[in-house]
């Protein structure tokens, strides 16, 4: 089967300037923008389940690629979450025209938060976000303070560290940049507001993402309505079929066309 050439949308200058890859679908109701996680990229299993459900649904759906990541391409070294916020938010100014279900995953879960925060009280506040074992603060709480001394080292004398990854033969670097950036925009510690429902799903046999950080986000929205959803035999991807069937039942409950 053919796959969607991508659409571009310009942003940034100078040695920030990047052209983000996106897909886009028609459709009514809210518009649904996914937001991908850690080096990740928006052809993954469920950016296509939730596109397949949107056009079985007619629902809006538009999905993207973070600089450094998928068809956007570039130097992944060289952004960090500031950008990929960014990146996010550029997408829902140029291709949102009224306020968006947020749908991250892992690190797309943080972003999405932030996102929100951003909007809040603008005519783009999120209507909705559904979160996937949301990474909030991983740069710090799930690498900084679990890596040992001799990692941590590393990354403050030669600026990067190797790390090796399960999701691809490839390392991942992590950079003493994404590890700086990242302390911007900490979002434990204090409430946190999205002005809309959010529905967290969260395996409890992730190892990337323990479980009790999504029962610590409940926590930290005290102001908003929040379902938190466990499977206790779920992994970090979430992209079992009964998986999938949760997160697509998860988007149409917030998802109700206006």
């Amino acid at each position: 089967m053919e796959r969607d050439a991508p659409q571009w949308l310009d942003l940034g200058q100078g040695a920030e300037r990047r052209k983000l890859a996106y897909l886009a679908q028609p459709g009514d109701g809210a518009p649904v923008l996914w937001l991908g996680g850690f080096r990740s990229d928006m052809r993954a299993t469920k950016a296509e389940a939730l596109a397949e459900w949107a056009r079985q649904t007619g629902r809006a759906f538009l999905r993207f690629d973070y600089a450094g990541h998928g068809e956007t391409g570039g130097d992944f070294a060289h952004w960090t979450l500031s950008h990929w916020l960014e990146d996010a938010l550029a997408m829902i100014a140029a291709r949102c025209g009224r306020p968006p279900i947020l749908v991250g995953s892992s690190m797309g879960g943080w972003i999405a938060l932030l996102a929100a925060r951003k909007l809040l009280s603008t005519a783009l506040a999120p209507a909705g976000l559904v979160l996937i074992a949301p990474a909030v603060d991983f740069s710090e709480d799930l690498m900084w303070a679990q890596m040992p001394d001799a990692i941590r080292e590393t990354i403050l004398r030669d600026g990067v560290w190797l790390r090796p990854s399960e999701y691809s033969p490839d390392p991942t670097p992590i950079t003493r940049a994404l590890i700086e950036d990242g302390r911007r925009h900490l979002m434990f510690g204090s409430e946190i507001r999205t002005g809309c429902p959010v529905h967290i799903l969260q395996g409890m046999a992730d190892p990337d993402v323990p479980w009790r950080q999504a029962v610590k986000l409940v926590e930290h929205l005290a102001g908003d309505p929040v379902l938190l959803t466990l499977i206790k035999d779920g992994d970090h991807r979430l992209s079992t079929p009964g998986d999938i069937a949760r997160l697509t039942s998860a988007v149409a409950g917030v998802t109700a066309p206006a």
